[in-house]
């Protein structure tokens, strides 16, 4: 069993639709950033960056409870852990590393920005807003560019850089004007990985 501590954000869609994906059981713990559960001394044990998500995997390495945090790295370790999602070759799995490093390093972080700027901030600035919706555009049309001549962002089959990147396509980019009409290509394989059960359940989480 696995505890999924998480928040209803494109992050915690990234842990949960892993962990649907590799049909893992898991309980969902929501974190209250309202009431600062982040910052409490039980949730600091298990990500001392007091961000969200995290698991516990109760059946860590040796058997015992082993605490993940970091969205890349939680998908990362549920893929070696199953042995699913993760080729096996190393070329293949370098490709993996490197789209998926591009999706949480560049675009997440640039949708990251463009939230707090656009929404989150008690006074707007134009100047980072354009700043960082243009950095998630840059990037979306690398994506874009990618899977016009890939059916998946990794290459020719569905991978962890798949479940990365889904909740940026959608739940981010939903905050953009135009959304991702501009990318053709990124919203084909938008509707085709958004039809895959697993994506669907691990969407709605937390409900």
């Amino acid at each position: 069993m696995i505890d999924l501590y998480t928040v209803p954000t494109a992050n915690g869609q990234r842990a949960s639709i892993m962990l649907e994906e590799l049909a893992l059981p898991y309980t969902v713990h929501v974190i209250d950033f309202k009431t600062k559960q982040h910052l409490s001394r039980e949730f600091l044990a298990i990500n001392p960056c007091g961000m969200a998500p995290a698991i516990v995997d109760r059946e860590g390495p040796g058997g015992k409870p082993y605490a993940v945090f970091e969205t890349m790295a939680i998908a990362f370790y549920l893929a070696e852990k199953t042995g699913k999602l993760m080729p096996k070759d190393l070329g293949a799995r370098a490709e993996v590393y490197k789209w998926s490093a591009m999706v949480i390093a560049d675009l997440a972080s640039a949708f990251a920005g463009q939230f707090y700027f656009k929404i989150a901030a008690p006074e707007k600035n134009p100047y980072a807003i354009d700043l960082m919706e243009g950095r998630a555009k840059r990037f979306l049309a690398v994506l874009d560019q990618r899977l016009a001549a890939s059916p998946f962002i990794a290459g020719q089959d569905y991978t962890v850089a798949d479940v990365l990147t889904y909740p940026s396509a959608t739940s981010s980019a939903s905050r953009l004007d135009e959304g991702i009409k501009a990318f053709p290509n990124l919203q084909r394989w938008v509707d085709k990985v958004g039809l895959r059960p697993a994506v669907q359940r691990g969407m709605k989480v937390p409900a």
